[in-house]
C-alpha cells in the first residue's frame, strides 16, 4: 500500500504550528507535553529553521548558532535546558572556557572564567577601567538574581500570569527595584558605570554578538541573563551541533504525541468566522486547528499568510514596519587539518574596526570539529564563518539564484570571510576541500526569512519592545525572533514557552511549574 502523503490530506489537531524553528518546536513540544494534539508544518525538508544543519561529503555544516550556554550546568536558567528537562530529553555537550576575539588592538581571549577574563581586560584598559568593569559586573550579578528568581517558564500573555508569576512573589518582591532597572537598555547601565573608551566599545561588541544591535539597542535583561549563564553556569557545545538540540526537541514532540510534517509549505492561514481555524498547504492539504494556530514564521512572512481583512489595517501596517536587522553571508568550509595547532579553538571573532554594526565588519568563525571530531572526516575540520547580521539585503535584491551576477556577488561578498579565516589559518584557501557560500537569498528561499533578516530589531533605548504572542486575529499566536524577548536561541525558546503557556489553562501551567521546580 502506498503511504498517505499528509501534505495532500485534510487532517485535524488541537494546534497547528507553522515552522519548526527552535521557537516553534519549543512551543509545539510543550503543547504536546501538556497533553494536546499538535501538528508542525515545516516548509523545508529538514527541521530547525535557522538552526538546521546539513551534510556534504562527510562534513556536517551548521546554518545558524554555534554558541550555547547552560546546557550542562545544574540549575541553569537557560530555557532550552528547562524545556528539554520537561520533555525528558538530554543533549550531550562538551564545556569549554575560552575563545579568541581578534580586535583592532590585538587578540583578546574571551572567557567564561572571570579571572582569565579580567586578566584580558587589564591588557587593554586602565586600572581604573578594570575597577569600573568590576562595579558594573557586581550590579549585573544583583540584577541577574531577579532573572533566576523568576523562571521564564512562569510567563504567559493573559490574566493567568497573575497566578503563575505569583508563585514566585517572594523573589519578585526581593528584586522589585532590579525588575524596574531591567526594563532599560544595557547602555543605561554602561553610561552610569563605564568611562574607559575601550570598555565602552567592548560593551557594544558584546551586545552586537547577542542581539545584532549595540548597547543602546540591547535590553539590559538580556545582558544580565547572558552574564549569569556565561560566568556562573557553563559554555557548552552540543555534540552533533545545533541539530542535536533540534533533534531532541523533535523527539520530545513526537514522544508526547505531536507530529512534524516536512516539506509542508503553508500557503495561508484558514480564517473562518473571524477566527484562525487552521492552515492550507501548497500541495493541497489542510491542517484544521480545533484550538489555535501558532506561527513561528517572521512577522513579515506571517502577514503574507493571513488573508487581507483578517487583521486590522492599523496592525498590519505597524507589523509590516517592524524594524529588522540586516542579513548574513555564510562561508561553509571543509578543510585539511594536517599540521594545525591542537589549541586552534572552536570560536574566533574577527573585527576590522570598532564601527561594530557596519556591514561586513564583524565576522564570526566556528570550528566545531575541534570539540566534536564526528562533524568532519578524519584529518579534517568543518568551518562555519559568517557576517554577524549586518549584510544589507539591497546588495542582493532582484538577483536570480542561478544567474552569473549572483555567482559573482557570492564570490565578492564572501571575500571578507576568507580574509577573516586567514587571520586564524593563514593558508586556509589551500587547505579548503569544499567551500559553500550562503546568502540573504538563501535564507529567504530555504528558511522563509523576510529579506534574509537575522531578526526583528526593536531598540531598548527608544522605548521599543518586542510584542508578546497574541495577535488581533483570534486563534492566531506568534513565536520566534519577531516576538518577546527577541533574537537568539534562549530568547526564541522563551517565546515558544510563553505562547504554549498562554494557550493552556492555568491549572495545567501550574502543574508544569511544579514539575520544573
Amino acid at each position: 500500500m502506498v503511504p498517505t502523503d499528509p501534505r495532500k490530506q485534510k487532517t485535524e489537531s488541537d494546534f497547528a504550528v507553522i515552522g519548526s524553528g527552535i521557537g516553534g518546536l519549543c512551543c509545539a513540544a510543550l503543547l504536546a507535553r501538556y497533553g494536546y494534539s499538535v501538528t508542525v508544518c515545516e516548509s523545508h525538508v529538514t527541521p530547525g529553521g535557522a538552526a538546521h544543519s546539513f551534510e556534504r561529503d562527510g562534513f556536517h555544516f551548521e546554518s545558524g548558532p554555534s554558541f550555547f550556554t547552560g546546557l550542562s550546568a545544574p540549575g541553569s536558567t537557560n530555557p532550552i535546558k528547562q524545556i528539554l528537562d520537561l520533555l525528558g530529553e538530554k543533549v550531550e555537550s562538551v564545556s569549554y572556557d575560552r575563545w579568541q576575539t581578534h580586535l583592532p588592538e590585538g587578540t583578546f581571549i574571551s572567557s567564561s572564567d572571570p579571572k582569565l577574563y579580567h586578566e584580558q581586560l587589564a591588557r587593554f584598559c586602565s586600572a581604573e577601567g578594570l575597577e569600573q568593569w568590576r562595579r558594573m559586573e557586581a550590579r549585573l550579578e544583583r540584577l541577574s538574581r531577579g532573572v533566576a528568581d523568576l523562571p521564564m517558564a512562569a510567563m504567559r500573555a493573559d490574566a493567568g500570569a497573575l497566578l503563575t508569576l505569583g508563585r514566585y512573589a517572594r523573589g519578585m518582591l526581593r528584586n522589585l527595584s532590579g525588575a524596574r532597572e531591567l526594563q532599560n537598555s544595557f547602555a543605561w547601565l554602561v553610561d552610569q558605570e563605564i568611562t574607559d573608551p575601550f570598555l565602552r566599545r567592548l560593551c557594544d561588541f558584546e551586545c552586537f554578538g547577542l542581539s545584532g544591535m549595540d548597547a543602546g539597542g540591547t535590553p539590559l535583561a538580556e545582558m544580565a541573563f547572558m552574564f549569569r549563564e556565561r560566568f556562573r553556569m557553563s559554555v557548552d557545545y552540543p555534540i552533533g551541533g545545533s541539530q542535536a538540540i533540534v533533534a531532541a526537541l523533535v523527539r520530545g514532540l513526537e514522544k508526547h504525541g505531536g507530529k512534524l510534517v516536512l516539506g509542508a509549505h503553508v500557503d495561508s492561514v484558514i480564517v473562518e468566522g473571524g477566527r484562525a481555524r487552521g492552515v492550507r498547504l501548497r500541495r493541497g492539504g489542510e491542517v484544521r486547528a480545533r484550538r489555535a494556530v501558532v506561527s513561528n514564521a517572521t512577522i513579515w512572512d506571517t502577514l503574507k499568510l493571513v488573508p487581507e481583512g483578517a487583521f486590522p489595517e492599523t496592525f498590519r501596517a505597524k507589523a509590516a514596519a517592524t524594524p529588522h536587522t540586516g542579513s548574513v553571508v555564510h562561508l561553509h568550509l571543509g578543510i585539511d587539518a594536517t599540521g594545525l595547532p591542537p589549541g586552534l579553538g572552536i570560536h574566533h571573532v574577527v573585527m576590522k574596526n570598532w564601527d561594530v554594526t557596519a556591514p561586513q565588519n564583524v565576522c564570526n568563525i566556528s570550528i566545531p570539529s575541534t570539540l566534536d571530531a564526528s562533524l568532519a572526516p578524519p584529518g579534517h575540520h568543518v568551518v562555519h564563518a559568517y557576517t554577524a547580521g549586518n549584510e544589507p539585503y539591497e546588495v542582493w535584491e532582484g538577483m536570480h539564484h542561478r544567474s552569473e551576477a549572483y555567482k559573482a556577488m557570492k564570490e565578492e561578498r564572501s571575500q571578507v570571510l576568507w580574509e577573516a579565516m586567514e587571520v586564524v589559518i593563514p593558508d586556509v584557501r589551500e587547505r579548503a576541500r569544499i567551500a559553500l557560500v550562503g546568502t540573504p537569498l538563501s535564507s529567504e528561499r530555504f528558511l522563509r526569512r523576510h529579506r534574509g533578516t537575522y531578526g526583528a530589531a526593536y531598540r531598548a533605548d527608544q522605548g521599543q519592545s518586542f510584542p508578546g504572542p497574541k495577535t488581533p486575529l483570534p486563534g492566531l499566536l506568534c513565536c520566534g525572533d519577531s516576538n518577546m524577548p527577541g533574537i537568539g536561541v534562549p530568547a526564541v525558546a522563551v517565546s515558544g514557552m510563553v505562547a504554549a503557556n498562554t494557550l493552556v489553562p492555568v491549572r495545567k501551567h501550574w502543574k508544569l511549574l511544579g514539575e520544573l521546580s
